[in-house]
């Protein structure tokens, strides 16, 4: 089934365009004709080729599953189903079109909502809940992507991996682990029969979610999460008030004490009404935000030409809803028109000025998409380590998980003393999670944009050359987060490199070779990554990866591209290391892997490009230099320094400030007396927005700038003083590149359901330097494919040179681009803006 289908479904529904796309479904917005034309949405199921008879029945039983559920469901807290029909030998469900946004899309622009807003949600799900367990439904995944909110309606959608609670299928036997792990309790881990409760606890920690904004429990790994929901309780709430003994009776371990439906309807009702026996205090409407005067800090002059133009007039985000169902993050549809459903319900608005920035939250980045430490060395082989900041988007996975049935793992060995009970627990439940990562990767591999194939898009319709002769196929992995917080970024770099295949097909680029994409989902995990990498590797086929996203996870994979000869090139890392080598700060350079080119520059850059900018275009000439002391801080501090030094510039005075300090008065008396002009800051938001803050009311009216460490929404919200603000960004805005604004065009043109994002341009660049590379090394042997493909197309990639997308592209001798991009943004507005895009 394609876009472009003008078929009609049994008949009588018309699919009008895809607006959301998860492993397994794909959901279109459609009219029912016998109808007048009532907008409906449609659910297909996706079946990926080469499935084995009993994988498929597997799938079908899940989809049928959910249609069987719902169906017989009617609460306007419950997205109604109104067909399921059969289609080219595949169900498809018809369900209402429901106009609004998620709960995920609402905590990621907003950060933690108001308690009276989250109580409110909370009772409408409990309602949806009631209704559900009555008739013996468990909806087991429950989480803020399966809540939409409208304009008066709050409703739980997504019953894929909904149950009967009564269902004998094979599916609902004990060992299966369906769900979403950061809202999963611990007997639905353990692999136990769902309950009622399992949605209860789920609930707590969607409603903890988006009072907080922040998961409960964080960790790196699959089975450091499990760990952490097994053995130890979950983080006191801050902002959560009356709300906490609502998130407390929900989240109890022990599904015996936790709340049932009514318990909890009780106590949030008590909330809503502002009983103080609820415990906490009454829950206020929070006041409107006070319109503040800050001291303006110097202004930073910008050239005319380079002024940026005023944000147009738009209607607060709460008024431009999402068109649903939402598969998830990575899956649903992005913001779309408003319907007559109407708007979704406004949210006010935090204070301006927080009394204290609480560390960490979770959040959508507008830079560099990695909140820890970059330069941290993925963890040893055996159990991971909690992450050192709790965020959910470098750490634990946030898809579905399907998995079989452990059958023994506690028996006793001669030697070994008798395993305890919670030992046993916790062996049974992380070996179920570790089986059912590997079942997802199997049943549910990529889809690629138009194709439902595992195996990519690019090569749809295009099995051989434009002169129908006999073509050798040649496979381009991808390897990207494609579920979780970070699955925008990835989708967006799988879907440039899908358009980049298409394109070479559609051209016949290389005469006798067709090419295709490979796509698999890292999750933004080194563990994962390094699976992937082992997968890519053991794959003939695959002459070249594109990605990943975030610098850990390269570190992972590398040394298994590099053991194998098997060209990558990432659009997206930022890291030094890897390509310069761990001593590069010590003016030591050594390409660690000969096998990685990346089309981005490096944060190696971004230190002396804010030098230049402030130097010679704001025309400042002392400085203040503090950092975090962490590397990617120090290694910017360091950079920024030894570039004003070379333009003639003065640092007047230099600290360093430990991560995590709320007071800096006495640093701000410092920097208001050194007569520093600007202030340089090596570090990332959580710190970096109340140091300026406080330098701020301190006196010190200077504009503070940074890396892209701090080129971030949450910098704009947790700091009511950051107008006149700076950072920098490795790359450029795609609509500043050269080739920009013709990749978008083509991008849209072969309307995929998501944005390209960020690295788009650069992802379609990185796939065309590995499709240059295999021409080369075709033409160089007579036409065709040599037969040790990998080392060739190694070979040839030092020499590729062309002009693309973002510019010209070729490697340095260590596989970094000469085409080193930088872009300044300021903070106007209360937002962030683009201002200059150079090269260094």
């Amino acid at each position: 089934m394609t876009q472009d289908d003008a078929e009609l479904i049994a008949g009588r529904y018309e699919l009008i365009e895809r607006i959301g796309q998860g492993g397994m479904g794909r959901v279109w917005r459609g009219t029912d004709r016998h109808l007048f034309g009532r907008e409906v949405a449609v659910k297909e199921i996706l079946f990926p080729p080469g499935l084995q008879d009993d994988e498929r029945a597997v799938l079908l039983r899940r989809f049928t599953g959910e249609a069987r559920a719902a169906v017989i469901l009617n609460h306007p807290g419950i997205i109604t189903v109104h067909d399921v029909v059969e289609h080219n030998g595949a169900p498809a469900i018809v369900m209402e079109f429901v106009r609004g946004r998620s709960l995920a899309a609402e905590i990621r622009e907003r950060g933690p909502l108001p308690v009276r807003r989250v109580a409110e949600i909370g009772a409408a799900m409990l309602g949806a809940l009631a209704e559900a367990h009555g008739a013996g439904i468990v909806h087991r995944d429950i989480k803020p992507d399966n809540v939409l909110l409208t304009k008066d309606r709050v409703v739980l959608t997504d019953f894929g991996i909904a149950h009967l609670a009564d269902a004998t299928t094979k599916l609902s036997h004990s060992g299966t682990v369906i769900g979403t792990p950061h809202y999963m309790p611990p007997e639905q881990l353990e692999g136990k029969r769902p309950t009622a409760a399992n949605d209860l606890w789920a609930l707590g920690a969607t409603l903890y979610h988006a009072v907080e904004g922040r998961t409960p429990f964080d960790a790196e790994g699959l089975h450091a999460l499990a760990i952490a929901i097994f053995t130890r309780p979950h983080r006191p709430p801050v902002l959560a008030g009356p709300l906490a003994p609502v998130l407390e009776a929900l989240l109890a371990k022990d599904p015996a004490e936790r709340a049932t439906v009514a318990q909890a309807e009780e106590l949030v009702a008590a909330v809503l009404r502002g009983d103080t026996t609820a415990g906490g205090g009454p829950a206020p409407d929070p006041a409107p935000p006070v319109p503040r005067t800050p001291t303006a800090p110097d202004p930073v002059p910008v050239p005319a030409d380079r002024q940026p133009p005023p944000p147009p007039p738009q209607a607060p985000a709460a008024e431009q809803p999402v068109e649903g169902p939402a598969e998830g993050p990575a899956d649903g549809p992005a913001d779309g028109p408003a319907g007559e459903a109407g708007p979704a319900a406004p949210v006010p608005a935090p204070p301006a000025a927080p009394p204290a920035v609480p560390p960490h939250l979770p959040h959508v980045p507008q830079g560099r998409p990695v909140p820890d430490n970059p330069y941290a060395t993925p963890p040893a082989d055996g159990l991971p380590q909690p992450a050192a900041d709790g965020t959910p988007e470098d750490g634990v996975p946030t898809g579905p998980l399907e998995g079989h049935r452990v059958e023994e793992l506690t028996a006793g060995r001669p030697g070994r003393r008798p395993i305890g009970r919670k030992t046993t627990v916790l062996a049974v439940a992380l070996a179920t999670l570790a089986v059912g990562g590997v079942l997802t990767w199997t049943l549910l591999p990529d889809s690629g944009h138009g194709s439902g194939s595992g195996s990519g898009s690019g090569s749809a319709g295009s099995g051989s050359s434009s002169n129908d002769t006999a073509t050798t196929t040649v496979v381009i992995g991808v390897d990207a987060p494609l579920t979780g917080g970070l699955a925008s970024f990835g989708t967006g770099i799988k879907n440039s490199a899908d358009l980049a295949v298409r394109t070479a097909n559609r051209r016949t680029y290389v005469p006798g070779v067709t090419f295709e994409l490979k796509a698999l989902d890292d999750q933004a995990q080194p563990q994962t990554g390094r699976q992937n990498a082992d997968a890519l590797v053991a794959d003939d086929r695959v002459l070249g990866v594109v990605g990943p996203l975030n610098s850990s996870v390269a570190q992972s994979m590398l040394p298994s591209f590099a053991s194998a000869g098997l060209v990558d090139v990432s659009p997206a890392n930022t890291n030094p290391v890897l390509t310069l080598g761990s001593d590069w700060q010590k003016g030591v350079k050594s390409r660690p892997y000969p096998v990685y080119y990346r089309t981005t520059t490096t944060d190696a850059l971004q230190g002396p490009f804010a030098a230049r900018y402030l130097v010679k275009v704001a025309k400042k000439t002392k400085f203040f230099v503090i950092d975090d002391r962490k590397t990617y801080g120090a290694g910017l501090a360091d950079g920024f320094t030894a570039e004003v030094a070379a333009l003639g510039g003065t640092v007047v005075g230099s600290e360093h400030v430990e991560p995590g300090s709320t007071d800096h008065a006495a640093l701000a008396a410092k920097v208001r007396a050194s007569g520093a002009e600007a202030v340089y800051y090596g570090g990332e938001y959580p710190d970096a927005a109340p140091l300026s803050r406080q330098l701020k009311e301190g006196g010190a009216t200077v504009p503070l700038m940074g890396g892209d460490g701090i080129f971030d929404t949450e910098y704009t919200r947790l700091n009511g003083r950051a107008e006149g603000d700076l950072a920098t960004s490795v790359g450029a805005p795609t609509d500043a590149l050269n080739g920009g604004t013709a990749f978008l065009d083509d991008y849209r043109a072969a309307s995929y359901p998501e944005d390209a994002g960020q690295y788009g341009a650069y992802a379609y660049d990185a796939a065309w330097a590995v499709i240059e590379a295999v021409k080369s090394a075709v033409a160089a042997n007579g036409g065709t494919l040599p037969s040790d493909a990998r080392a060739k197309v190694a070979e040839a990639m030092a020499g590729v040179s062309f002009d693309g997308r973002t510019g010209a592209v070729s490697f340095d001798e260590y596989g970094d681009t000469t085409n080193r991009q930088l872009t300044v943004h300021t903070v106007q507005g209360g937002a962030w803006h683009s201002v200059r895009t150079d090269t260094y």
